[in-house]
């Protein structure tokens, strides 16, 4: 590895999270990726991941105290199959020297410590990346990784034509109220029970959702049948990312229906809802993410609404040797 003064060492959680942030974020500006965490979130995010320890399973590669370089893992259950993932990225100016590989394969010499602790069953190294950083793409084929699923970044530019959909009859959107909380939460899990590689919702999801500091709950369309939570629209708007992007932009996380309310026009009701509260917010655009192989019509739901697909990604898979 032709990288002078490179160390590697463990993720230290008192003092680490400013300087990854700042790492991600130099990273995704280069390679155009909407993505730039605050501290605060990776935090959050990382302290409410189910099994997952910062100190262990987050690795970071300096040069001379400037970090350059970092890799993560998790491990979860999608399906009944052990699925163990292995993420990171590297500074533009030092990829192609070997690092992105020797942070690989750390991360999947530390996914076998992990899966050492559990009963053994159907296993499998995984990845998902933005299809414009090639190098990962030339790293991970490499390294007998397969693509298994795409996805995609659909945006709408410009919110000032959205028009008001009427819900189905019998159902009414709204505020969201604390005591609610939970029951939003599982129903908006229940109904991705459905949805290719579903992870079951933990209590740590719930409290890195409704922790994040920049939860706006009344950004939020949640229609109910009298008791029932029917659909769910959780709208963020991540403001310091869109300050760095130099957009106003939000973002429709998570866009569910439940069984028995589906192929009523629900969905569509609920995003123009939503977007109208962003557009009401000071946004003029928003983004959402979708499985582009999602059997309900996803896509061109989204479509059917303005949505156009802005950036695409993959879900790579290898298979694992004992």
């Amino acid at each position: 590895m032709n990288i002078p003064g490179l160390s590697i060492r463990p993720f230290t959680p008192e003092t680490d999270y400013p300087r990854l942030a700042e790492l991600i974020t130099s990273s995704h500006l280069a390679d155009g990726i909407d993505y730039l965490p605050t501290a605060d979130n990776l935090r959050i995010d990382y302290e409410h991941t189910e099994g997952m320890d910062p100190k262990l399973d987050v690795l970071l590669a300096e040069v001379e105290g400037r970090l350059i370089g970092f890799g993560q893992v998790q491990r979860d259950i999608r399906e009944g199959t052990q699925m163990h993932w292995t993420f990171g990225t590297v500074l533009p100016e030092y990829r192609r020297r070997g690092l992105g590989r020797a942070i690989l394969h750390a991360n999947e010499a530390r996914l076998r410590e992990i899966a050492s602790g559990f009963e053994a069953g159907e296993r499998a190294f995984c990845s998902f990346f933005d299809d414009k950083v090639t190098g990962a793409l030339e790293l991970f084929t490499s390294e007998g990784y397969r693509p298994t699923r795409w996805g995609t970044t659909m945006q709408r530019t410009g919110l000032e034509d959205v028009v008001e959909v009427p819900l189905p009859e019998g159902l009414e959107v709204r505020p969201v109220r604390p005591e609610d909380h939970r029951v939003i939460f599982d129903a908006d899990n229940e109904a991705f029970r459905d949805h290719w590689g579903h992870r079951e919702a933990t209590d740590d999801d719930f409290a890195r959702t409704f922790r994040m500091p920049e939860l706006d709950t009344s950004l939020w369309r949640v229609a109910w049948d009298g008791d029932q939570v029917a659909g769910v629209v959780k709208s963020w708007i991540w403001r310091e990312e869109n300050e760095k992007l130099g957009v106003r932009r939000g973002w429709l996380e998570h866009i569910s229906v439940r069984r028995p309310w589906r192929r009523r026009g629900l969905a569509k009701a609920l995003i123009a809802s939503a977007l109208i509260g962003l557009r009401d917010a000071g946004m003029d655009e928003a983004m959402l993410g979708v499985d582009m192989e999602n059997p309900s019509g996803a896509v061109g739901l989204y479509e059917s609404v303005g949505f156009r697909v802005k950036d695409r990604g993959t879900h790579y898979r290898k298979e694992w040797v004992e």
